[in-house]
């Protein structure tokens, strides 16, 4: 969800050993030898990537110290491209590192993924009170894992699909310290409600997604989205006339999107969902985070190019890391207009202290969406972008530390999506 990592692909015979050129460049990482490190990225991914932008893609180690262990590389080929997967192991946390090298042995992705730590159970979970069971989203290619948390009792209980933000994401969207979708899940099946979470499809198939020249959010989170409502929905447990999608993030600014792909759904719950357009948001956490000099101002003219594309564009080279097809997918979608086009019940929450997404957006959902009496918006002052309580300003190296999602908000979703049935 922090870091979106783009993939370029470079095609030669040279034989490598795709394990070497991986653990080299996770090396290098950990090393902060930033330089030497850009010169193993194929010229597609050094032009994705600048160079200036590896310390911030090494941020989330800083603090961890040494790593204790670094695991064998595991390989499998994936098209013209070696997919390998290197566990390294913190004494708090532990990271997957998933790279693709090509046949020259260069990297063409690399991903850290997780930030795994041992997870402790909310206080609000109560593990005797539900069940939970694998499911399979999706079908063929891209089929995903999940699992749905049910409660016991014979129901039928109102449903509820948890969709992602930015990233790679698991179906707990591991950040750091927090599982943010595990809290959630368990939370809300406590309360009564059948939860589905899932892995994103960007995780599951990784560089394989990120080569599908002309992917765009559809592909990336809302038809993974609908398909998951629809193995809720048949569910024996579950309300077919209660079925809710709950996106945190960019799951939040493309619920309504999903809602159009999906006409059956009861309503819409969106968490810190932005409203502004995605490459003004970056731009704004870029501003947020201390960018500036050469570095913003790249931001700001890579933002100005994806305004100024055009349907002839398609076969530029990626912007921001994502190919033409998926702004242009996105230019003059709104998600609050999208909204206002589905007789759906919405419930919008921010956390006041979000340093992602700001109350800026929360103020434009409050606007927009005004005098609709289907529409509940409620923000919390101490909470930040995952809804963990804490004090002053929030910082991504906040997000390493052990939290939980906020009681409040798990009772606030539970009893909105009771006073809907």
């Amino acid at each position: 969800m922090l870091c979106l990592l783009a993939v370029g692909v470079l095609y030669a015979q040279t034989a490598v050993d795709p394990a070497a050129v991986a653990r080299k460049g996770v090396d290098l990482l950990l090393t902060e030898k930033y330089s030497e490190l850009f010169q193993i990225f194929s010229p597609q991914m050094q032009k994705d990537i600048p160079e200036a932008a590896l310390p911030k893609i090494a941020a989330q180690f800083k603090g961890l110290g040494a790593p204790d262990s670094i695991g064998q590389p595991e390989t499998r080929k994936a098209g013209p491209n070696t997919i390998v997967m290197i566990a390294v192991k913190f004494s708090a946390q532990s990271f997957r590192m998933q790279m693709a090298v090509n046949a020259a042995g260069q990297l063409t992705a690399m991903v850290p993924i997780g930030g795994e730590v041992a997870w402790q159970r909310p206080s609000y979970s109560k593990p005797d009170s539900f069940t939970a069971r694998p499911v399979t989203v999706g079908q063929g290619d891209w089929k995903l894992p999940g699992v749905v948390n049910v409660p016991k009792g014979d129901g039928p209980f109102p449903g509820v699909v948890l969709v992602h933000g930015f990233g790679p994401n698991d179906r707990d969207e591991t950040v750091g310290g927090t599982k943010m979708f595990r809290d959630l899940a368990e939370g809300l099946a406590s309360h009564g409600i059948v939860v589905l979470r899932y892995d994103k499809r960007s995780r599951v198939y990784g560089p394989k997604f990120a080569g599908v020249a002309n992917r765009t959010v559809h592909e990336e989170t809302v038809e993974d989205a609908a398909a998951a409502a629809n193995v809720l929905r048949a569910q024996k447990e579950v309300d077919p006339k209660r079925i809710y999608v709950l996106g945190h993030d960019l799951g939040g600014y493309l619920a309504p999107r999903i809602a159009g792909e999906d006409e059956k759904l009861t309503g819409l719950i969106i968490l810190a969902g932005h409203v502004r357009p995605l490459e003004d948001l970056i731009v704004d956490q870029a501003v947020s985070g201390g960018t500036t000099g050469a570095k913003l101002d790249t931001l700001k003219s890579q933002a100005a190019r994806v305004k100024s594309l055009e349907q002839a564009d398609y076969d530029l080279p990626p912007i921001m890391g994502m190919p033409p097809a998926y702004w242009l997918d996105l230019k003059g979608y709104s998600p609050t207009e999208e909204a206002k086009k589905h007789p759906l019940r919405v419930l919008v929450l921010q956390g006041e202290r979000d340093s992602q997404v700001s109350m800026k957006d929360f103020d434009m959902w409050k606007s927009a969406l005004s005098g609709n009496k289907s529409v509940e918006v409620h923000s919390y002052p101490s909470l930040n972008h995952l809804f963990v309580a804490g004090e002053g300003k929030s910082t991504e190296a906040e997000y390493r530390k052990p939290g939980h999602v906020a009681p409040e908000v798990v009772d606030e979703i539970a009893k909105w999506l009771s006073a809907g049935a």
